[in-house]
């Protein structure tokens, strides 16, 4: 059994999308339905928070400054000096339904985000790439609830999943082009297992998944065998991201969104981050470029 520790009593509605900026060692997070972007201090314990006007699905840390975060409308600049959202490209103005959801900086520095159905029933989403010249490009559609967004440490392989299908997909990923090809299924989450949410990968290469609705982290090797499940607190593990100055504690974002009383008293930390030392070490992620 790995132990598994309260990093931050956060609360929170919907928390998702961490990212660890090594150079600042603090943790980002998004409370999607908070509206709320974070940055937690681990060391201070400290935990900022700017409100958004739009539910927020993920976010980078930019190499120029400030922040590019997935709105529900669109990708946006954010500077936590102001507060202040400026728009970049909205790529479903047509979709209201939809939003923007889980995202992550990929290892050449290009942010990524995929859309979803926020009724969680239509295979409306689809999976953008931003570049660093602010130009967004539809890569697949066909999504109900877009998750999971990791890449090898080679950046060679792409893996993505739609929620609603319990399917977690890997895909060869060109890393000079930013395009995908040979979709595969990589690893089906049972019923009753929960549906896979946020994921990251490891420097050994193994893919850790958090399972929204099964109380667990699984650890899956490259063939996408199980090689560890990691138990958890909470009903409604969202997305591991590995921190720390030298990357190895796993911090976990949960939601306590739609939760009776008796299930918040039967997990009181619903909604926190949790953090616990898995043994391995993460990589470091890259800032956008744009």
């Amino acid at each position: 059994m790995t132990d598994v520790a309260c990093a931050l009593a956060a609360n929170a509605l919907l928390g998702e999308g961490p990212i660890w900026d090594a150079a600042e060692r603090v943790l980002y997070w998004v409370d999607i339905k908070g509206r709320a972007i974070h940055r937690f201090d681990p060391a201070s314990g400290s935990d900022e928070r700017w409100p958004v006007a739009e539910e927020v699905g993920s976010l980078a840390v930019r190499a120029g400054g400030g922040l590019v975060v997935a709105l529900r409308s669109g990708f946006h600049f954010f500077d936590p000096g102001t507060g202040r959202a400026t728009p970049i490209v909205a790529p479903e103005p047509d979709r209201p339904g939809n939003r923007l959801n889980d995202g992550k900086p990929d290892r050449q520095g290009r942010f990524w985000a995929g859309s979803m159905d926020d009724a969680e029933s239509a295979p409306t989403g689809a999976l953008y790439r931003l570049d660093a010249d602010l130009s967004c490009h539809l890569l697949f559609g066909g999504i109900v609830v877009s998750n999971a967004l990791c890449w090898s440490p080679d950046g060679r392989t792409m893996y993505h999943a739609d929620s609603y299908q319990r399917t977690v997909w890997a895909w060869d990923f060109d890393t000079e082009r930013g395009e995908v090809a040979n979709r595969r299924t990589f690893f089906e989450v049972r019923k009753g297992e929960g549906a896979p949410d946020g994921a990251t990968v490891d420097a050994e290469g193994f893919v850790w998944i958090a399972h929204w609705g099964g109380w667990r982290l699984s650890r899956l090797d490259p063939a996408g065998r199980v090689e560890r499940t990691v138990p958890l607190p909470v009903r409604q593990p969202t997305c591991p991201a590995f921190g720390g100055p030298d990357l190895d504690r796993l911090y976990v974002t949960s939601a306590s969104i739609n939760l009776t009383e008796e299930q918040r008293a039967r997990q009181p930390l619903a909604g926190a981050i949790l953090v616990l030392e898995p043994g391995v070490r993460g990589l470091p992620e890259a800032r956008f470029r744009g």
